[in-house]
């Protein structure tokens, strides 16, 4: 069986796995989906330079993990839970792979015999 979905592309699982590899990006998803925050209030919660929070903004844009509006002078990060679900189904798709598997395995466990009959007298 082989795990496909009409939902997202190969570069876009790509790119979402990519992004949420990293443990300052997972954060940042994390607090925006919290609530809504600027870049700026972003890279306070860092010990990294404005820049580098951006970049890792810009990445988890890439992804479609969050979106980016200007509100005045301030870019507002936003979460896209839409892409979340969609690569928490692929994610469903294998575990049901692998779940059905499992069955398989125990499905044939059930079926052999547990027990090997002794070699009759004499043999060895």
């Amino acid at each position: 069986m082989v795990v496909h979905t009409s939902e997202l592309s190969d570069a876009e699982v790509d790119a979402i796995f990519h992004a949420l590899a990293d443990r300052t990006r997972r954060d940042i998803v994390a607090r925006v989906t919290e609530r809504e925050q600027s870049v700026s209030a972003l890279a306070r919660q860092y010990a990294m330079s404005f820049a580098a929070v951006q970049k890792h903004v810009a990445v988890l844009q890439r992804a479609a993990l969050v979106s980016k509006a200007k509100r005045g002078r301030e870019q507002i990060v936003h979460a896209e839970p839409e892409t979340v679900r969609r690569a928490k189904a692929l994610l469903d798709s294998y575990e049901h792979l692998w779940r059905s598997r499992v069955s398989r395995i125990d499905a044939l466990l059930a079926e052999t015999p547990t027990t090997v009959d002794p070699p009759p007298k004499g043999e060895s």
